[in-house]
């Protein structure tokens, strides 16, 4: 059990260590804990909602076609758990008097959307049985960081909209961007559990898009640290 903890826990701590390294003017840590914590904390009402949304559109049972689990992707994981994060990072950051750098709406998005990976992580790495180091290891190399990208393309748009553009376009983007990214990572991930020459194709695809995601969030790290 202790080192299935560290396994699902560990990826996230380092992604967030590097980000923090990142910060000229590092936020207080009890703002960058209340961010972690209610990324935590908004794992347990966003598993209860994507149930029931799951149930609406899905009643005999999971989908069975690509478009099915394309349809799941978005609308029961993309879409609550971006609009979740994007709640919880609002309420953090609305009377928040150190979100004064552009670079502040990444720290603390990414400190939202790591909260959740990691909870998330721990109850797929300790449900996974024998199996759990494998499972650890892709997750850590693929899951853990398209949230963390997730997470920074929600904050870079955040502080975009902050700090520089207040119109509409800019506020839809803050949200529309990350569930685009993270609809097409689920879509692609979950292809192969319907149709598995489809999900071979997929997989590659997938390997493809994560590094495409990274460079790009690794972009706006740079974008807003040069600000």
């Amino acid at each position: 059990m202790y080192y299935m903890l560290i396994a699902a826990l560990l990826p996230a701590l380092l992604l967030f260590l590097y980000i923090w390294r990142k910060d000229a003017q590092p936020e207080p840590f009890r703002w960058l804990f209340r961010a972690l914590l209610a990324g935590v904390i908004i794992c347990v009402p966003v598993a209860y909602l994507e149930g029931v949304v799951m149930h609406w559109l899905f009643p005999a049972g999971n989908p069975t076609t690509i478009f099915g689990t394309t349809v799941e992707t978005f609308l029961v994981a993309a879409v609550p758990e971006e609009a979740a994060k994007l709640l919880a990072l609002w309420l953090i950051l609305r009377k928040n008097p150190y979100f004064d750098e552009h670079f502040d709406g990444i720290v603390y998005a990414v400190c939202v959307g790591l909260g959740f990976a990691a909870i998330e992580n721990v109850g797929y790495v300790l449900s996974s049985g024998e199996g759990w180091a494998s499972v650890a290891v892709m997750r850590a190399l693929l899951a853990v960081p398209g949230h963390y990208a997730f997470a920074i393309m929600m904050g870079y748009y955040y502080a975009i909209y902050h700090f520089v553009d207040h119109s509409p376009k800019a506020a839809v983007k803050v949200f529309l961007v990350p569930v685009l990214a993270h609809g097409v990572y689920d879509s692609l991930a979950m292809s192969g559990t319907v149709d598995p020459v489809a999900g071979g194709i997929c997989f590659f695809a997938l390997i493809y898009f994560c590094i495409k995601l990274q460079k790009a969030a690794q972009k706006k790290v740079n974008e807003l640290v040069a600000r």
